[in-house]
């Protein structure tokens, strides 16, 4: 680092301030006519240091020559005087930092005294007496004994270091000083963002150690208040099931409930559908609620070959039609409340709605519109598995049905797949319905050969499926009687299709019809207590087949 005070290398480093110059002159100067003594190197009007002032105006208390400055040792050698002019010039002295690199960073120097020696000229042995004189005046303020004036009119004090009075010391402020407090505030800064962040880091990870293990979590406490329906779809994760039942208020949090699913296995076998539960359960309650079998509400499980009114069997038991299942698929008790939609609520709905707005597929709507009464949804409630919510009106509930049986009869080829058969979309589905009540799954393609075969020959079908239709029996075979009543279903009487599906038929029934296997068979008869039928071209074939399976019993 650079010497702030390297501008003046012969001389000390402190800078005391000025001392004010005397008053009056010191006495002693020469008598007129002696020879005029060698100028003093010192600025006019300024008495010379080792010359001690006689008393006179201004000079009390200053010391006489031969005194002693108080602090000064007494026993210090004199000082050997100052070179006289003759000897030349002094060599300066080499400053201490001569050949030392300059520093890239200095310190800023504080110039004392700059305004003093602004008109003065280095070069000249007057401004080193001029230096000497404000540098020790301020700040030694006396002489010893060696500085003394020993009458030979030299300058006993070569370094000029001491005056006649010793200055006060002055301090200069620290700049550091006014910086701790800022370092200060800026390191308490720096500790409330540290403890932020750990804060931070800390909450993230008690609600990452919350959603991993499960605590922390709101949880009701009981067995619930109120009934409100839960729909758990195709796809729902346990954590997706919680979800909902948070919204619905079923459970105080989804943690709740999956806390407790974890400690029930039968939480997984949920399938989707509707669920009846209650408000403010806990989550152990909720989860067992869920796994009873009477939780579950508006299932319907549509059989293959159903049709829309009730069948009574030969023992006096009844199968349920499409209206009757509908109808208890929406039953469920709700606070109360039944929701039951009735049969005859949904007949009513069915015959005066237009079935575009009921959501009969285009396809089907010309010739379905033409049915009988209380028969144009026969066969477009495709079988399968169906949710239907409790609480909703009869329209809804048709709507709901009828939308999802466009979707699977899409499924089996409807429309699309019926222009090769040479029959429209509607008739295929006439045709899959017969070979569903006719015939076994192994069967249905040979049957539905058997179908094409007699209506491109123009014979009648002569089937007892669709004789029994209308009489509301499963039974197969007809008496002569009930041959003998006519009607546009007795296909005994009349030729072609009949005008409607006389059930709803299976998806293989539908493909069967589409594509019937290679044949020339035009008769068949149940021959297998399986349900199997025996094939025949001809009608002594056929009559043999019949008259073996009743000689069996089969038929």
């Amino acid at each position: 680092m650079t010497d702030p005070y390297d501008r003046y290398p012969s001389r000390p480093r402190m800078r005391p301030p000025q001392r004010p110059p005397q008053a009056e002159p010191p006495p002693g100067r020469p008598a007129p006519g002696e020879p005029p003594p060698v100028p003093p190197r010192r600025p006019p009007g300024r008495p010379p240091r080792h010359v001690a002032p006689e008393p006179g105006p201004g000079t009390f208390g200053q010391r006489q020559p031969g005194d002693v400055p108080p602090g000064a040792h007494p026993e210090r050698p004199a000082r050997p005087p100052v070179r006289p002019p003759e000897a030349g010039p002094r060599r300066r002295r080499r400053p201490p930092n001569d050949g030392v690199p300059p520093d890239e960073n200095p310190t800023d120097v504080l110039d004392l005294g700059q305004d003093l020696f602004a008109d003065a000229d280095p070069r000249d042995d007057e401004y080193d007496d001029l230096v000497d004189e404000e540098i020790t005046g301020r700040y030694y303020g006396g002489v010893n004994d060696a500085d003394a004036d020993d009458g030979d009119g030299e300058d006993d004090d070569e370094d000029g270091f001491f005056d006649d009075e010793r200055a006060e010391p002055e301090y200069f402020g620290d700049d550091r000083d006014d910086r701790r407090p800022r370092r200060r505030g800026r390191r308490l800064l720096g500790w409330v963002a540290a403890l932020a962040v750990i804060a931070l880091l800390g909450a993230g990870a008690f609600y990452g150690a919350r959603e991993l293990l499960g605590f922390g979590y709101d949880d009701y406490e009981g067995a619930g208040e109120r009934d409100v329906v839960l729909q758990v779809e195709d796809g729902d994760s346990t954590r997706a099931i919680g979800v909902k039942l948070t919204e619905l208020d079923v459970v105080a949090s989804t943690e709740a409930f999956i806390t407790a699913s974890q400690e029930d296995e039968r939480i997984l076998g949920i399938q989707p559908g509707f669920y009846v539960v209650k408000t403010k359960m806990s989550g152990a309650n909720a989860v067992e609620r869920l796994v009873q079998p009477d939780a579950r509400v508006g299932e319907l499980q549509l059989r293959p070959g159903t049709q829309l009114d009730d069948i009574e069997q030969p023992d006096g038991t009844v199968v349920d039609g499409v209206f009757t299942q509908l109808s208890k698929a929406s039953c469920a008790e709700l606070n109360g409340e039944s929701t039951c939609v009735p049969v005859k609520r949904l007949r009513e709905v069915a015959a005066t709605t237009d079935l575009a707005e009921l959501g009969v597929p285009e396809w089907a709507v010309a010739d379905a519109s033409k049915a009988p009464e209380g028969r144009k949804l026969e066969g477009m409630i495709a079988p399968g598995v169906y949710d239907v919510k409790p609480g909703w009106d009869a329209r809804t509930l048709l709507s709901h049905v009828l939308e999802t049986s466009t979707t699977r009869l899409q499924a089996a080829g409807l429309p699309d797949a019926a222009g090769a058969s040479g029959f429209s979309p509607y008739e295929v589905l006439v045709i899959a319905s017969l070979i569903e009540r006719e015939a076994v799954k192994a069967d249905f393609e040979k049957v539905s050969r058997v179908i094409y075969n007699r209506l491109d020959q123009g014979w009648k079908l002569e089937m007892d499926s669709t004789v029994n239709y209308v009489l509301d029996r499963p039974a197969v075979r007809t008496s002569a009687a009930d041959r003998a009543k006519a009607g546009p279903y007795n296909t005994y009487a009349v030729r072609g299709l009949p005008p409607t599906p006389i059930s709803a038929p299976s998806k293989e029934a539908i493909i069967a019809a589409e594509k019937p296997a290679d044949g020339d068979w035009m008769f068949f008869v149940k021959c297998e207590e399986n349900g199997l039928s025996c094939f025949s071209t001809t009608l002594e074939e056929h009559q043999a087949n019949v008259d073996d399976a009743i000689r069996r019993g089969v038929f």
